[in-house]
């Protein structure tokens, strides 16, 4: 599963600049509605499209492995029996 950092780059962003970042202001930057950065900001796992990855990156000038993290998925770790009688 892959997790969006939104919420964490919004904390940081803000302390580096001394001001609250908000959903609403990420929005009118990059173009995205609010409650679609709601949805990447507390849904795990969201489909989120490749142009709001690259739009994200530009608006926190981060690269996507800055905005992402994969977090393993203990049931596709585990081989399937064929797999293992090969």
């Amino acid at each position: 599963m892959i997790i969006i950092n939104l919420k964490k780059l919004m904390v940081e962003k803000g302390a580096r600049e001394g001001r609250r970042v908000s959903l609403l202001e990420i929005s009118k930057a990059i173009g995205i509605g609010t409650s679609t950065l709601s949805r990447i900001a507390n849904r795990p796992g969201y489909n989120i499209k490749k142009e709001y990855i690259e739009s994200l990156c530009k608006f926190f000038e981060i690269t996507p492995d800055e905005l992402m993290t994969i977090i393993p998925d203990d049931s596709k770790q585990q081989e399937s029996p064929r797999a293992q009688e090969a």
